[in-house]
Formats: structure tokens, sequence, C-alpha cells
């Protein structure tokens, strides 16, 4: 047995489907999670639900609390944002994913969500793993920056050997010596996580390239790999983003890919463990 004992395919030969609402993540259909990536304010986010909802979209993203490089930069609504994000969810009839941060924060979080994100600063937060752990509630884990493949199975150990055992594991990218992109998305990861784990996975080119012109040929590129469905950033008007525009479609990009996106065939490659 490896060393993620609960997370492996070892322990459970067939796939993790992760129920949330009408939406079964790992279920065999992509599954598109959209949306900015920090709630700005309630109009901008509740027209852009509505769309998304229009084009396919299945769950809604944004950010409230923002773990930032720079103690300057945008650090998001707090619960106010959490508050805007679970109204426009309603309002377009999608479930919504956010962000925690801090422990503190996970009775908000619970309260307005119906996934909590673990993002990759906060892979390794082992008592933030374990509460969340102790929750029955989806939680989708991001890979850290320099994470390898061990230790981002070992982080969802954490939550699934607290009981929780509706986990999604999410590639983001990588740090490496490359400077053209924001981070190097590992397309390795995909099946090669997928052939280690019965968990689903979700890939985020977003954050993967940081570049808007190479998000969808990544993501396609995922899909065809193995994953189970995506996280985009989406954005009206990425040039006035508070956070991550240079990665952020526009609704018109995201709409054409949905598109294509229904009518394609994405074949799930054969796992066997």
């Amino acid at each position: 047995m490896p060393p993620y004992k609960l997370a492996s395919r070892e322990s459970k030969p067939e796939n993790t489907v992760v129920r949330v609402g009408d939406c079964l993540i790992g279920g065999g259909t992509p599954v598109v999670i959209a949306g900015p990536c920090a709630v700005e304010n309630e109009e901008m986010l509740v027209n852009l639900a509505c769309r998304l909802k229009q084009m396919g979209v299945h769950i809604l993203r944004g950010g409230a609390f923002k773990p930032r490089t720079s103690p300057y930069s945008f650090q998001g609504l707090g619960e106010d944002g959490l508050r805007i994000l679970a109204e426009a969810g309603r309002v377009a009839g999608l479930p919504v994913i956010t962000e925690l941060t801090d422990v503190q924060h996970l009775p908000q979080v619970c309260r307005y969500a119906n996934i909590i994100q673990i993002g990759s600063r906060n892979m390794q937060n082992f008592e933030l793993l374990k509460e969340v752990g102790r929750l029955k509630f989806p939680v989708l884990l991001k890979r850290g920056l320099s994470a390898t493949l061990e230790e981002w199975l070992l982080a969802a150990e954490y939550i699934l050997a607290g009981g929780n055992r509706e986990v999604i594991l999410c590639e983001r990218g990588i740090r490496s010596f490359e400077t053209y992109t924001r981070n190097t998305f590992d397309i390795n990861a995909v099946p090669a996580v997928k052939y280690l784990s019965h968990l689903p996975l979700i890939a985020d080119p977003s954050h993967g390239t940081g570049r808007r012109e190479l998000v969808l040929p990544v993501a396609r590129a995922a899909l065809a790999a193995g994953a189970d469905g995506l996280m985009l950033e989406v954005h009206p008007c990425p040039e006035q983003a508070l956070s991550d525009g240079p990665q952020s479609l526009r609704p018109g990009e995201l709409a054409e890919f949905m598109q294509e996106l229904q009518g394609a065939s994405y074949q799930r490659p054969r796992v066997s463990a």
C-alpha cells in the first residue's frame, strides 16, 4: 500500500464521484467551474453568473478571502463577498465554490458555499485539512506550488482520514524555471493521479498558464488526458479585474468553448489499478 492509503486505487479501485446538487464530479461528463478570481461587486457577479448558466457552466466560482503575495493587493470582501457569491448562485441556479484560508472562517464558508476550496498555499496547512476532514462537505484541494504527487495525495489523505470522503483534486500548475507562463501546467499529473488515485480531478489552466491565450488550449489537453472537469477564471472586463485579469477569459471566449465542449465527445482514458 502507498502511504496515501485511503486516496489510493488499491483501497478503492472504482472512481469516486462527488455530487454537488445535480452535478456529478467524476461521473464521466466534464464539469466546468467558472467565474471571476475575486468577488468584486454584486451587480457584476449576478449578471455574469446568469450568463455562465446560459452557457452551460455547472458551478460558479469566486473568492471572498484572497491570499495574495503582496499585502497591498486586493484581499477580498470577506463575508460580504460570500453573501454576494451565494446570492449570485441563487439567482443563476448554480452551486458555488469559494476558497477557505483560515479555520476561523470555516462556519461562514460552510453557510454560504457548496464546495470548499483549499488553495495551493494551504495544501499543507495540516490543521486546516484536519478541520475540513471532520465535515461531510465537498472539498476541492489544489496542488501546492512545488508539491510532488505524493505530497498532494497525502494532503488529501488528511481530509479522508478525518472521515470526509468528498474530496476533489485540482491540478493548477507548478513552479518551474520557465518565466513566460505564470506556472507550468503539469499535464503528466492528470493521467498519473487518475492512475494512482480514485479521487476526481479538476484542471485549472487559468493558474496553470497565467496567460489568457493559453488557457483554452491547455484546457483541451487536460480533458484529453483524463481530467474530470475544468476550473476557469472569467471576467466581463479582464482589464479592470481586481485580481488575475491577464489570465481571465472574456465571457464570449468561454461561450465559444462551451459550445465546442457540448458538441465534443471526450473519451475518458481507461484506468486500472
